[in-house]
Parts: structure tokens; C-alpha cells; sequence
């Protein structure tokens, strides 16, 4: 799994989530729509954990250009804005879904990955 967030604090909140996720591994982690970008192909990531908020590219249009490309990854946008505003967000970029920060969790994460995997 790829972590793209630019705040610090809340990358370390991420990974520490993942971690306990059984079945998960961070594979990278990225702090700007760019450099996810350049990391994604060589890390074959399955999937993006994605900022909404990032400097330069914002999250919508990395996971357009993620959702675009050959063999893409499953895409879960991440913003602290509400549920109305994130489902506009999946349909502008195509990402698989959008998760409030607050609401994250190893539980959410296992479900989520199991309706995309099977």
C-alpha cells in the first residue's frame, strides 16, 4: 500500500493504522500528488491511500491519473471534509471511494479492501 499525505502527524497516524491491519504492508509513502506519482509504478502499490489536500497535483486529479493508467491500483480518497463533498470527489476522479479522516480505521480498511479484492 502507497500513503500519500502531506501532513506528517497524520502519515504516522496512517501507517500506524495499517500496521495493525492484518494482511497490510506500506510499501511507500509519499508527501505530494508528484511524487506519489513517480512512486506508483516502480511500487506497484494495489493500493492508494490519498490525500484529498495536497500541494501541487491535489489528490482528485493524482487518483484521476492513478484510475487512468494500465493495471490500476484501488484508490481510497482521504480528506476531512464530509461524506457529501467526498462522493463528489469519487466521481470527479474516479478513485474507488472517499473515507473522513476521523472515520479511518483498521476495521473500515479490512471491509473496504474485501469488496475490491474478491
Amino acid at each position: 500500500m502507497l500513503l500519500v499525505d502531506d501532513q506528517p502527524r497524520y502519515m504516522q497516524a496512517l501507517a500506524s493504522v495499517v500496521g495493525e491491519t492484518v494482511g497490510f504492508t506500506v510499501v511507500g509513502q509519499a508527501g505530494t500528488g508528484e511524487e506519489c506519482l513517480r512512486l506508483a509504478p516502480t511500487l506497484r502499490a494495489d493500493l492508494v491511500l490519498l490525500d484529498v489536500n495536497l500541494p501541487g497535483l491535489d489528490g482528485v486529479e493524482v487518483a484521476r491519473r492513478l484510475r487512468g493508467g494500465d493495471a490500476p491500483p484501488v484508490v481510497v480518497l482521504l480528506s476531512t471534509y464530509d461524506e457529501e463533498a467526498g462522493e463528489r470527489f469519487v466521481v470527479e476522479s474516479g478513485a474507488n471511494a472517499y473515507v473522513t479522516k476521523s472515520a479511518f480505521a483498521p476495521e473500515l480498511l479490512t471491509r473496504m479492501w474485501a469488496r475490491w479484492s474478491a
